[in-house]
């Protein structure tokens, strides 16, 4: 073997124990619930060969379609320059639709959704989780009974309280933990399935097929409760740009999936001898010596799953913000050398509220999960539908054979879909509320924003107008750099226009900036900067980055000396609009989106905040502006 394949050698398992930590958390944990909840009262269905094999089948058969060959095998091949999600994949799809088509307002609106439900997900993961892990309290001593719900709250809080302090401490712990949990489940399950080997022919698809179809049990209740099984398979996809589609793939083939086919057949073998086991079939699988460390374990597991998915709900909000999609949030970063670690306040503010209501008012696992897989199955939907159009469109693979493919899948992504639907009443309301109020959110900020872009070019000054009033020197200019934010370069920004109304001078130098966000998750570096000078001291800069990058105004500037232009810190000052809303009666919107896309605007963060501008050098001019 070579010497830099040995090197190489401890930094690939470094990377593959971190995968295991922060993407597999979510479906590692759902043996706590997901056998159990097959077999609820509201299934139908009670302990006995033919019920056991044929859950165990169709828990196995949606693992391997939906898990291995949907998202390990094929979705993970959709790749946004190495990103993965649902924001991703619309973005690389977009490239390939006209704006403002028909089918550019579909996929857009698929990718609302998909990112809407993940919010859901964010809001009911942590709750199923921890409640999961410590309702083995009880097993294991009913002097428990009825603390679970506080101790899971308690727990839920604390969480919460630290994302302010980043993950990469804890982070570090996250692998090898949920390396440690992996291994155990298997273990345990290898015990089950030693014990009672007959659960192996839930290997065969046929004891599902029967069960569905043997008429004395709910269809759609058993599939509603089976989907808890492939809750956080869109992770997989979603931490591709952190972990590479490669590592994935071998922590899923080589451990994780192994791991949890063997406890799930392993449950199922108990309750083969033990029918009375489904009480909670998970804990007393273990041996009762091993089960105080079981649910340390499960407990350390399942916040660690909360954890990856708080996290990932902080970057779906920061991709959704560089889309246009949402107003700006303040966005913290809590690694010097990780810039996707991030922390939004507002966002796990809201999480936290959301995950403790449910909490309170579920207060089991077993009640929670009627409202769980909704996100979960809403969110695949849209992710299957988008890759279909990928796959076809931009991968140019053929149609029939894509189209086949994609019908199967979203054949069993809508059963599992419309199976949970049945469980609207019973909590599956919650989700879909939180999905249709961020689709609100999301479109009316988009929308808003479209008609001030059009009311601002209405209205506009055509930048050479102002040059040639320049060069004839019509204006007063005074000494230093002003820079003028804008989103277009060719007419004369608002706050330019307001301050030679005012003021009436311009500065030396003055530099009309547009930020712009790709459709890529990252532009490198050399591609970031674009400067073009123009007559009489002007110039025109435009700072391109991606939807997961966030932008350092002055650091940029900094840049600007390899073009000519200097733009030295106690000498520059940053002009931007502060803009004031009222309601138009003849609006386009309608007045409650209206009132809505001002309360958002009066809610996003400022662009002084947002760009990192110096405060001391920002001079805000304000306009009122119609709605």
């Amino acid at each position: 073997m070579a010497s830099s394949e040995v090197e190489r050698q401890p930094l690939r398992l470094a990377l593959h124990v971190a995968a295991i930590g922060v993407v597999f958390g979510d479906i590692g944990t759902s043996p706590l619930y997901t056998i159990r909840q097959c077999f609820d009262p509201a299934v139908g269905l009670k302990p006995t060969t033919e019920t056991v094999t044929g859950v165990l089948s169709l828990v196995f058969w949606a693992i391997t379609l939906v898990v291995m060959i949907k998202y390990v095998v094929f979705i993970l091949r959709a790749d946004n320059k190495g990103e993965g999600g649902v924001l991703a994949l619309t973005a690389l799809a977009l490239k390939k639709a006209r704006s403002g088509s028909l089918l550019a307002t579909a996929i857009t609106g698929a990718g609302m959704l998909g990112a809407a439900f993940f919010y859901g997900d964010g809001i009911l993961t942590p709750a199923i989780s921890v409640l999961g892990a410590v309702e083995g309290l009880e097993v294991i001593s009913p002097v428990f009974s009825g603390m679970t719900m506080p101790i899971a709250a308690a727990l839920l809080v604390s969480l919460f309280l630290a994302q302010r302090n980043g993950t990469a401490r804890v982070g570090a712990l996250f692998g090898p933990v949920m390396t440690a949990w992996f291994v155990a489940i298997g273990a345990l399950g290898i015990y089950g399935v030693v014990q009672h080997p007959a659960v192996l022919a839930a290997l065969d698809p046929r004891p599902g097929f029967q069960l569905l179809m043997a008429g004395h049990t709910h269809p759609l209740a058993l599939l509603g409760a089976v989907v808890l099984a492939i809750t956080g398979a869109e992770a997989l996809y979603a931490d591709m740009g952190h972990f590479g589609r490669a590592t994935i793939r071998r922590v899923w083939i080589s451990l994780v999936w192994p791991a949890l086919i063997l406890n799930y057949f392993g449950q199922g073998a108990l309750l083969l001898y033990e029918p009375t086991a489904i009480e909670n079939p998970f804990y007393l699988l273990a041996p009762e010596i091993l089960r105080v460390p079981l649910l340390i374990l499960a407990t350390m597991a399942a916040i660690i799953a909360s954890q990856a998915v708080i996290s990932g709900a902080f970057s779906v909000t920061s991709q959704a913000v560089e889309l246009g999609w949402l107003p700006r949030f303040r966005i913290r970063h809590t690694s010097a050398r990780e810039s996707g670690q991030i922390y939004v306040p507002q966002i796990n503010a809201a999480l936290m509220v959301g995950v403790l209501a449910v909490v309170l008012g579920f207060e089991t696992s077993s009640r929670l999960a009627y409202a769980y897989g909704i996100a979960v199955t809403g969110t695949m939907v849209m992710t299957t539908c988008i890759g279909f159009y990928y796959y076809y469109r931009i991968a140019k693979w053929p149609l029939i054979p894509v189209a086949a493919f994609a019908l199967l899948l979203l054949t069993v992504d809508l059963s599992f879909l419309v199976s949970n639907l049945t469980k609207v009443l019973e909590g599956g309301w919650l989700p879909i509320a939180v999905g249709i109020s961020i689709v609100i959110v999301m479109e009316t900020w988009r929308r808003g924003r479209k008609l001030l872009a059009e009311q601002f070019l209405d209205g506009a000054v055509p930048l050479d107008t102002l040059l040639r009033q320049a060069s004839e020197q019509k204006i007063q200019r005074v000494k230093g750099a002003a820079v003028f934010l804008t989103a277009n370069l060719d007419v004369v920004p608002t706050a330019l226009l307001h301050n030679l109304k005012h003021n009436q001078v311009l500065h030396k130098r003055v530099a009309l900036l547009r930020v712009s966000t790709e459709d890529t998750p990252r532009v490198p570096l050399a591609e970031q900067l674009k400067v073009e000078t123009l007559s009489n001291g002007f110039a025109r800069i435009e700072i391109r980055h991606g939807f997961m990058q966030q932008v350092d105004v002055p650091e940029q500037l900094e840049r600007c000396r390899t073009f000519g232009l200097d733009f030295p810190p106690m000498e520059t000052s940053y002009f931007v609009s502060r803009q004031t809303l009222v309601h138009e009666h003849s609006s386009k919107m309608p007045a409650w989106q209206s009132r809505l896309f001002i309360l958002l605007m009066d809610y996003a963060l400022g662009p002084t905040e947002y760009f990192q501008l110096p405060p001391n050098r920002v001079v805000e001019l304000g306009t009122k502006t119609e709605v």
